[in-house]
């Protein structure tokens, strides 16, 4: 058996970005289930946290919003792990500072759009470059994280639903650039989802979330997006490219 055939024969790599904690970690434990080995990728220390490595996997401590190491870091996957055939690029922050966008500040503006559009955008660009090169077969996916907030509108943080909004567009152009190399590129957007950003916030959602403003009446959960990660990482929507799925309960829906 040639070199090339036994590679053929080991399970597929997958790269979770933001995968420290919440929808990341959910996202890198279900593809991990699913015979995936997973990259999972944070800016937080996993050291002495043998909870942060995905079982089969390893953990990789990186800011990707620092594009100058996303060279290095695919190059140390590819060592540990081997070639990614799927990357899923969770990571992201939002506003540094909310409040009425007439004052937003540069500060939260250029922090928030470096990691979820500029960060993003070019860990994208390195995977596809590399996936392309190595012309592997079988399935191979590009999936963003993005958010309800791509079209419904969040006065009080301004830049992070612009980002998001920007994220929309992204999934399109990569979907349509990668397409004739027959990479399938997916955008989901999470509604109101349980997790340490959203805490703070459970005193505001929780009568909105009752009183039928998600009518599903209830919070969406990390493993809720995790599952449509493995859905679309594992090819169970052939035929598909470019678009986006709704993860929040019906919370897009317009209603009067």
């Amino acid at each position: 058996m040639t070199a090339r055939a036994e590679d053929d024969r080991k399970p597929p790599v997958a790269i979770v970005t933001g995968a420290g904690r919440g929808i990341g970690r959910a996202i890198a434990l279900a593809l991990s289930k699913a015979g995936y080995r997973v990259a999972a990728v944070s800016r937080e220390n996993g050291e002495g946290r043998p909870d942060m490595v995905p079982p089969g996997g390893r953990y990789y401590q990186a800011d990707i919003a620092d594009i100058e190491t996303h060279a290095g870091l695919f190059d140390q996957i590819g060592t540990d792990l081997g070639i990614a055939t799927c990357l899923v690029n969770n990571a992201g922050i939002t506003s540094k500072h909310r409040g009425d966008l007439l004052e937003l500040q540069p500060d939260s503006y250029d922090a928030t759009l470096g990691v979820n559009l500029r960060g993003g955008f070019f860990l994208s660009q390195a995977f596809a470059k590399r996936l392309i090169a190595a012309a592997l077969p079988g399935l191979k996916s590009l999936i963003f994280i993005g958010s309800a907030n791509a079209e419904i509108v969040g006065e009080n943080r301004a830049d992070y639903c612009i980002s998001k909004a920007g994220v929309g567009m992204m999934n399109k152009l990569f979907a349509a650039r990668l397409a004739e190399h027959q990479i399938g590129v997916f955008e989901i957007r999470p509604g109101i989802i349980h997790t340490d950003m959203t805490t703070p916030a459970i005193p505001k959602y929780d009568p909105f979330i009752a009183s039928g403003g998600v009518p599903l009446k209830r919070w969406g959960e990390p493993e809720d997006i995790a599952a449509v990660v493995v859905t679309l990482a594992t090819g169970a929507l052939p035929y598909t490219t470019g678009i986006h799925v709704d993860v929040g309960g019906g919370l897009q829906l317009y209603r009067i």
